[in-house]
């Protein structure tokens, strides 16, 4: 057995250290090691079935780092825009922040929408906005934990790896959760980190641009010559499985190595847009050939959806340069512009190829921003209250959930707190938050915690 694991090894060695499968992909799933067993299954990405039926099948989990403002977006406050602009202070004492956009009603329903995002407001009717959404930290890092996690204290895996976990995914040469995320947002790969939870759901990094995931091409000289160099490593594999008849993480291994070959097929297709249409790279603001910018993420994700990929983020932004207008509001305005299209894009987009009632589009960010002014053109962090919005299958559009006071300082009417926010989205994949858990160390966790209630007044 010694000359036969020796030969095992040094094959390994060969065929691995030199890139011939992306570092990505070995990293997400080869990681498995010693954990496959904690999940009873030869492969634990292979597809489950939900707690009961589901609505969508997909995800598309959008977010902006920084807190974008609730009270300049989708929290319209006539009294707020009013006193602001007659110099009246918030209880005596505080400046109000005049909001930079006009809010006008939008689409049949007449959902309020400031000009901040116009392309969003003229496919408000798909949309529901929850003008009541409550974080527990008014962090960045501790907040974005939160909105990511159900945590903003500890550690604990992403909703994505979660959903992966619950769900498994339908195509199993791409991987259960992707992340498009051109740079690191507050608490870096944490956002689509998967914890505690075993590492093939954890979430696999796409970067716009000439390289979207290191090591993607193939590094043999041809196709050929690599699918000899796999099937003699498969045959060390067996050979060497036959005698550990008995051990799961082995196996899991294997099942990592097949994976990531068939995501080396798969990938490249996924991301050459040279077959989408010039009407299609027009919804989201494309020229033909680019392969960077908000819009390209958006579309890559679109795709994803069409290929059976389970839970794909976009991150538009860094941990700088973001939503965070401490100095100056206006600095919203490019941000906006840069995803304000793609996103109305997208939503029309998945519309017309009969996708938009199996996929759930989510838009968030960590917390929002001061009604009341921070120097004398910015915001402060606020998470007390925030607007986020969902569409797609099983939402009601054209409408608001929530309310908050006269200023938009804190929630009146229907609090939806981020455990209610993550709760619901698992309910619209047929997921049952409570029942979703992992055992690890000594106790069972879940994405919520020990709260949550489903928001059942928006689902259609």
């Amino acid at each position: 057995m010694s000359h036969s694991n020796c030969s095992r090894r040094q094959m390994v060695r060969s065929l691995f250290s030199g890139s011939i499968l992306m570092p990505a992909v070995i990293s997400q799933l080869m990681a498995a090691d010693g954990r496959a067993a904690e999940l009873g299954a030869d492969n634990p990405l292979a597809p489950k079935q939900p707690h009961f039926p589901a609505i969508v099948k997909n995800v598309i989990f959008i977010y902006l780092p920084g807190g974008c403002s609730h009270v300049d977006s989708f929290d319209y406050k006539p009294k707020l825009i009013d006193d602001a602009k007659n110099g009246r202070l918030y209880q005596g004492r505080r400046k109000l922040g005049m909001p930079l956009w006009e809010f006008k009603p939008r689409g049949k329903s007449g959902v309020y929408v400031s000009d901040l995002f116009p392309h969003i407001g003229e496919v408000i009717d798909d949309v529901c906005v929850i003008n009541s959404m409550r974080n527990d930290h008014s962090d960045h890092f501790q907040a974005t934990l939160g909105i990511h996690t159900g945590s903003v204290t500890f550690k604990r895996p992403s909703i994505g790896s979660w959903v992966s976990y619950g769900l498994g995914t339908e195509n199993q040469n791409l991987p259960s959760f992707v992340a498009l995320a051109p740079l690191l947002p507050y608490t870096g790969a944490q956002v689509w980190d998967s914890d505690f939870l075993p590492a093939e759901h954890q979430g696999t990094r796409v970067v716009a641009g000439e390289e979207p995931v290191p090591n993607l091409n193939r590094r043999s000289p041809s196709p050929k010559i690599q699918e000899a160099e796999l099937n003699l490593l498969e045959r060390f594999n067996r050979r060497h499985l036959r005698t550990r008849e008995t051990d799961p993480q082995l196996e899991a291994r294997i099942k990592s190595y097949e994976t990531a070959f068939g995501m080396q097929q798969a990938m490249p297709e996924v991301l050459d847009l040279s077959k989408e249409t010039d009407a299609t790279l027009k919804l989201y603001g494309l020229e033909r050939g680019q392969t960077t910018g908000f819009g390209w993420q958006a579309i890559v994700a679109r795709r994803m959806v069409e290929r059976g990929v389970r839970f794909i983020e976009l991150i538009d932004v860094g941990a700088s340069k973001n939503w965070d207008a401490h100095g100056d509001m206006k600095t919203h305005e490019p941000l906006a512009r840069n995803i304000d299209k793609p996103i109305g894009g997208l939503i029309r987009d998945l519309k017309s190829r009969g996708l938009f009632d199996q996929t759930l589009v989510v838009w968030t960010t960590e917390f929002g921003r001061t009604p009341t002014s921070e120097g004398d053109y910015g915001r402060g962090h606020f998470a007390n209250a925030f607007s986020s919005w969902l569409a797609g299958g099983g939402v009601k559009g054209g409408m608001v959930y929530g309310k908050t006071d006269d200023y938009g300082m804190k929630v009146v009417e229907s609090e939806c707190h981020v455990h209610d926010f993550h709760a619901t989205i698992l309910h619209l994949l047929g997921l049952d938050h409570t029942r979703l858990t992992f055992r690890h160390g000594g106790r069972d966790y879940r994405l919520t915690d020990v709260h949550g209630n489903v928001v059942k007044a928006i689902l259609a």
